[in-house]
């Protein structure tokens, strides 16, 4: 088995569009609207096998906008992945170092949550 989408529910799709490609830097692989009243917007994160999906439409029902917390990004350089998405106009918090596993916080526009995570301290242990 392989994950390979997470639904994330938004309240405006163009604005979280933007967020996730310009300041987080996924690539938009779908923007489609397969049928009356139904948008899909599929984006991927540099590296990954596991997408995201944001849209109108889509009968995922489920929780309200916001509410998807603790998405992990894996990264093996987690200062300058901070700065890249802080100089591209994404909040993301300071480094916490939680013993040799090191995470920064970030928020989308709805306030759906992500951690970037860096291992690299334990790949030797």
């Amino acid at each position: 088995m392989k994950l390979e989408l997470v639904p994330l529910p938004v309240s405006d799709v163009d604005r979280s569009k933007a967020f996730y490609a310009d300041a987080i830097g996924f690539t938009v692989d779908h923007d489609i609207q397969p049928a009356e009243g139904m948008r899909i917007v599929q984006l991927t994160p540099p590296g990954s096998a596991c997408s995201i999906a944001i849209g109108t439409g889509m009968g995922f029902g489920g929780p309200g906008k916001g509410t998807v917390r603790g998405l992990h990004l894996v990264v093996t350089d987690i200062e300058a992945v901070r700065e890249s998405l802080r100089a591209r106009g994404a909040d993301v918090g300071e480094i916490r170092d939680m013993g040799g596993v090191k995470f920064a916080h970030f928020r989308d526009p709805d306030g759906n949550s992500w951690e970037l995570q860096d291992l690299s301290a334990l790949a030797g242990a």
